[in-house]
């Protein structure tokens, strides 16, 4: 071999060993990107679901997961965290048990019973209807349930106790709990912190406003249908408000048609107030009582009836039968209703008797589906779903059993990132 064959085949050999060595550099940086980014997928995760950062154990594990390509894992490590339930989903569920809906409140029976329904993959639907409560155990030695105060989940909430763990907090039949009839109760509209939102005072239209509103993503201003019949509108709403009957034509009609036969599920339900602002209790009409101002014996509450000469000609809610108007016109489309869970007349309108069947036509709705996928979208990714995204999870959320720990997960993934 010549000299020069020799030089040449040794500057041959040093470039690939050059381009091999490039190519194992770019590899592992390409490998290390990679890394990274399920690190930061898996960071992003756990802090959107679990609202507190890893440890490097977690991390790792949840790491290990994304690269292979199982990010439901990853997400099913981070709601394996205390702080999901005792956290997360005390602050999710706050705002829906006041009026002001200020995450700044007290755990309550409420809240607790969603949080519970969420982590046993209890049909989410139960908050609407269903014959539930959850409460600490026994054996952690907090105050017993009371109708009159929050004192036991107060004490819940001080002593810092695990909601995640079931052997903390434990479903009970709320009837066994409040002593409600167990075909008066409708999961956390009959609640003690409900009542004391939204049964206190006024009319207990509220409870309806607010029950469409936090759990049907729907309100009453963009529902108005001035095409429902009136006749079940109250003596209480003038109609013709400072002398002008178009204001009642334009506007009051529109939401008191479809409102106020709804609102009749509630008729035995009242607060009744304790000694101080933390005390009172659910008062339910199981027998009729004497209304001194209408001199009636009834189980409708007093409220139903007041201001009777505001429209004497309007109507007089004898007992808690309601009835959907809203089956038909525009708010058919806006509801999506299911099937009715009562009767449903030649007219297409469903009829049903108390609180816990009117749940159920609501919790039956594809608007209460949507509004579930919509909240925990914007609680995880600080976003509402896109169109594609809100019927996958919607699909997702119904073929799972209204799971709603399922809707978690799949805006945890939509949003973990890259």
């Amino acid at each position: 071999m010549s000299i020069v064959t020799y030089s040449n085949a040794r500057h041959r050999a040093r470039r690939f060993l050059c381009l091999l060595s490039a190519a194992s550099l770019a590899f592992a940086s390409l490998a290390a990107g990679a890394g990274e980014l399920e690190r930061r997928q898996a960071k992003r995760i756990h802090d959107r679901i679990a609202g507190v950062p890893p440890d490097n154990a977690t991390l790792d594990r949840m790491e290990a997961e994304l690269v292979a390509n199982r990010p439901e894992n990853a997400v099913a490590i981070a709601m394996a965290h205390p702080a999901f339930y005792n956290v997360t989903l005390k602050n999710y569920v706050a705002p829906w048990t006041n009026e002001e809906q200020s995450v700044f409140v007290p755990l309550n029976d409420y809240t607790a019973t969603v949080i519970g329904i969420i982590r046993d993959d209890i049909d989410f639907r139960e908050i609407l209807s269903g014959d539930i409560i959850y409460v600490g155990a026994n054996s952690l030695g907090l105050p017993a349930y009371s109708n009159s105060n929050n004192d036991h989940y107060a004490a819940l909430e001080a002593q810092a106790v695990d909601m995640s763990d079931p052997a903390n907090l434990v479903r009970r039949a709320q009837s066994q709990i409040t002593g409600l009839p167990a075909e008066a109760t409708a999961g956390v509209l009959t609640s003690r912190a409900a009542a004391r939102a939204f049964f206190v005072d006024g009319t207990n239209r509220a409870m309806f406003n607010f029950t469409l509103l936090n759990h049907l993503c729907l309100d009453m201003n963009a529902i108005k249908d001035s095409s429902r019949p009136s006749d079940r509108i109250r003596r209480d709403v003038t109609r013709s408000p400072g002398g002008d009957s178009r204001i009642y034509m334009n506007a009051c009609l529109g939401c008191h048609a479809g409102m106020d036969p709804m609102a009749q599920a509630y008729a035995y339900y009242e607060w009744e107030y304790g000694g101080d602002a933390d005390s009172g209790r659910l008062d339910y009409n199981a027998t009729p009582e004497l209304n001194p101002d209408t001199g009636e014996t009834t189980r409708v509450q007093p409220k139903y009836h007041i201001n009777q000469n505001n429209f004497k000609w309007g109507y007089h809610t004898p007992d808690d039968r309601w009835s959907n108007y809203w089956r038909r016109g525009p708010n058919a489309a806006r509801f999506g209703w299911g099937n009715c869970p009562g009767t449903l007349d030649q007219n297409g309108v469903c009829h049903g008797q108390g609180a816990k069947s009117l749940g159920e036509e609501l919790a039956n709705s594809e608007a209460f589906a949507s509004c579930q996928v919509e909240q925990v979208y914007k609680a995880v990714c600080f976003r509402p779903p896109g169109n594609a995204e809100l019927a996958a999870a919607v699909a997702e959320f119904r073929n799972s059993g209204y799971r709603l720990k399922t809707v978690f997960a799949s805006a945890a993934i939509a949003c973990m990132g890259d």
